[in-house]
């Protein structure tokens, strides 16, 4: 297969899996992360710093809205559950490993 095949296929899939989350409002960041040690935040994240690496502009909340498929203080709106003590503990420690760092609030 060639590159720019590959590429495609993958551009395809990502995009794939995005509407899927969007489509799953029901699962949770939470989950995501304590489950996989990614979530919806961290899609954003990446995709911010594939754009800097690039020399492309795009903001956080640009990156977000692609993510989400709406603001992300609409979608917090809509759609996040408070997370229970015992999930936010699991949490913390889901990011720390796939961070390196403690989550900052």
């Amino acid at each position: 297969m060639d590159d720019p095949t590959r590429t495609e296929l993958e551009a395809a899939t990502f995009r794939r899996l995005l509407a899927h989350l969007q489509e799953r409002t029901d699962v949770q960041n939470i989950d995501l992360m304590n489950l996989a040690g990614f979530c919806r935040n961290c899609f954003s994240k990446w995709m911010k710093a594939a754009a800097d690496e690039r020399g492309v502009a795009l903001s956080l909340d640009q990156a977000r809205e692609m993510v989400y498929g709406m603001p992300y203080e609409d979608w917090k709106a809509k759609h996040q559950k408070d997370a229970s003590a015992e999930k936010q503990a699991v949490f913390e420690q889901a990011y720390e490993r796939t961070h390196g760092e403690p989550h900052a609030p």
